[in-house]
């Protein structure tokens, strides 16, 4: 494998998330990165070192993540997220993604909030805990947690749930009624104190 297909290859890596990057040592061969949610089984010889540089210069990776029999549904409804709302508990999180600003004129009662402009940030691996603790006053979610996203209308929920799933949070639903459908409904059932 020549040197600057090995350097392209390296570079683009570089752009991929460092969750994702598995490194293969080998004595007969340089370094060779890979994205992979697998840990590679052999080292790599110089054809096929060569036949992924290039399959990973030529084509985008993605990977598909399995869900839990809970959020095999990826949208949830009003009924089912006033059963969360009036009985929380440690195995859903109710996220609101909107802006401080916005969340000040009311949520959704047992709600957190993590602003969507700070999701992909906070989410990732890089984050420490203890800053995410202090910054949204909640303990950072762990990877296996369900979590349900809302916002006003639903689809800034929704790119929550694409982010969340990216950054290896595959437990995730997106609340596509939102804050909008909580509180007609909720105003309709004489619950507007919220």
């Amino acid at each position: 494998m020549s040197s600057s297909v090995l350097r392209t290859a390296m570079r683009r890596a570089a752009a991929v998330s460092e969750t994702t990057l598995n490194v293969a040592r080998s004595r007969a061969t340089p370094v060779l990165l890979r994205a992979s949610p697998v840990p590679i089984a052999r080292a790599a010889t110089p054809s096929t070192a060569a036949a992924s540089a290039r399959a990973f210069s030529t084509s985008p990776v993605s990977f598909k993540v399995k869900r839990d029999a809970w959020a095999a549904n990826p949208t949830i409804g009003y009924d089912e997220v006033k059963k969360l709302a009036d009985q929380p508990n440690d195995n859903v999180l109710l996220i609101d993604t909107r802006e401080p600003d916005e969340v000040i004129n009311g949520t959704i009662p047992s709600a957190v909030i993590l602003p969507l402009s700070r999701l992909e940030a906070a989410l990732s691996p890089k984050f420490n805990p203890g800053d995410f603790q202090r910054e949204f006053a909640f303990a950072k979610p762990l990877p296996e947690q369900n979590m349900v996203f809302f916002c006003r209308s639903g689809r800034r929920s929704g790119l929550a749930c694409e982010i969340a799933e990216r950054e290896g949070y595959p437990n995730v639903r997106n609340y596509v009624g939102s804050y909008l459908e909580w509180e007609d409904k909720s105003k309709k059932e004489g619950n507007d104190n919220w």
